[in-house]
């Protein structure tokens, strides 16, 4: 998936309005911040005022996304005549309320957003509805259906076509005793594609398993969304907005599960035996694998979890969640790099501190709030979710415990979720 030097120029150059020296990106799909000597010259900020991304991501620069023979490329998702969660959201530029003060400089992102992860309300945000290829963030959405149909502890036996999938693996292999649970923290901590593709094989095959993401995400007012491999591995169609990443990544944190996994540091992976068929092979111990997470690996205070992604179409992508002094706030990052001096999780970094430091009265915007549905122009509850009376958080309820006030409530979040405990 490794372009030349001037293809990436080119590439880059075209989508940014830049033109930028860069190097040619690693061999990963879906690096985590490495930590070591970056590979691109500082950047500016790219401008979208003029909605470039409205209703496609930008060109690819490789061959994922040509459409195999005899098939034709997906039409692209409808723009709501309405912008979900909110008028303001129509912009395509930067948007934001004076009262939370001057914005981090040096967000290189194409698309972000910044908001408060309890009461949905949106902070700050650049091209919100701007559609984006997600690259392993997508793994957000495959876990919440997987969450919602599968037994943790159910038996999970690995394929060729698990352990040949192109990109980061967790290192599954024949003979190997998997779980449903090993999946689903390898899928989170290491973004593994082996496990990605052995769950979308538990919920129906490839095909069954992007419809269910896509009806869960409509379900849940993503409407920018298609998702087009389980993995995030770009192909034809594929889409989501910071808004939607939000959202989704919202709704996933009300998950108890999903909350202990999505915050793993390390995870102890399992092995397999040695290969009869591969000569001179040897048995594969157990591994601790870590997170991709650079914020959550360096112990960055007060980091819940996130998502990281990278392909050489996407760029780097990433969704997370912080908490500072009872404030939790939710941070998306799309089609950015990372720079010589500001790297991209320093980056996030500054979004958090934003969004911290915000008065609690800031709202451009709300995630899961009620939109028009494109198809029928029904108005409804994107996520089921009541935002207007701001109930407490299911990521609360297990830190302070429960008000009898919200007992209903939490009774409510318990069973949505049971089935994925």
């Amino acid at each position: 998936m490794t372009k030349s030097f001037l293809t990436r120029i080119a590439a880059v150059a075209a989508a940014f309005s830049l033109v930028a020296t860069l190097a040619a990106p690693t061999a990963h799909a879906f690096p985590g911040d490495p930590g070591v000597a970056p590979t691109h010259a500082p950047l500016p900020t790219p401008n979208t005022d003029s909605c470039p991304y409205r209703s496609l991501p930008a060109p690819a620069v490789d061959e994922s996304e040509v459409v195999q023979p005899g098939e034709t490329t997906p039409t692209p998702l409808p723009v709501p005549a309405t912008p979900v969660g909110g008028e303001q959201l129509a912009g395509c530029g930067v948007i934001s309320d004076p009262a939370a003060g001057p914005l981090p400089d040096r967000l290189n992102a194409a698309g972000w957003l910044i908001a408060d992860l309890e009461s949905g309300r949106i902070i700050a945000a650049k091209d919100p509805h701007g559609r984006y290829r997600p690259a392993s963030t997508i793994k957000v959405l495959l876990a919440i259906v997987a969450l919602d149909e599968l037994e943790l502890d159910d038996p999970v036996e690995a394929t060729p076509n698990d352990w040949s999938m192109e990109g980061d693996s967790c290192g599954m292999g024949p003979g190997g005793e998997y779980t449903v649970r090993d999946m689903l923290t390898g899928l989170l901590v290491v973004s593994g594609n082996d496990c990605a593709n052995a769950l979308a094989r538990l919920l129906g095959g490839y095909d069954a398993t992007l419809d269910k993401m896509n009806q869960k995400a409509a379900d849940l007012g993503a409407l920018d969304t298609r998702a087009a491999s389980p993995s995030g591995l770009d192909a034809p169609g594929m889409s989501a907005s910071p808004y939607d990443l939000a959202v989704l990544f919202r709704a996933a944190m009300r998950n108890e599960t999903f909350r202990q996994m999505i915050s793993m540091k390390t995870y102890q992976f399992p092995g397999y035996p040695k290969r009869k068929d591969v000569p001179g092979d040897v048995d594969h111990p157990s591994w601790t694998m870590g997170t991709s997470n650079t914020l959550l690996r360096d112990g960055w205070p007060g980091m819940l979890g996130g998502k990281t992604g990278y392909t050489d179409d996407a760029l780097k992508t990433f969704v997370g969640a912080a908490e500072r002094d009872g404030r939790a706030v939710v941070i998306v990052q799309v089609y950015g790099l990372n720079e010589m001096d500001n790297l991209f999780s320093t980056q996030a970094a500054k979004m958090f501190e934003y969004g911290f430091a915000a008065p609690e009265s800031v709202s451009i915007g709300t995630l899961g709030s009620d939109h028009v549905d494109p198809a029928t122009g029904e108005t409804h509850s994107a996520d089921g979710h009541n935002d207007d009376v701001s109930p407490r958080s299911a990521w609360t309820f297990g830190l302070l415990g429960v008000a009898a006030v919200c007992a209903a409530l939490a009774a409510l979040l318990w069973r949505k979720r049971r089935r994925g405990r």
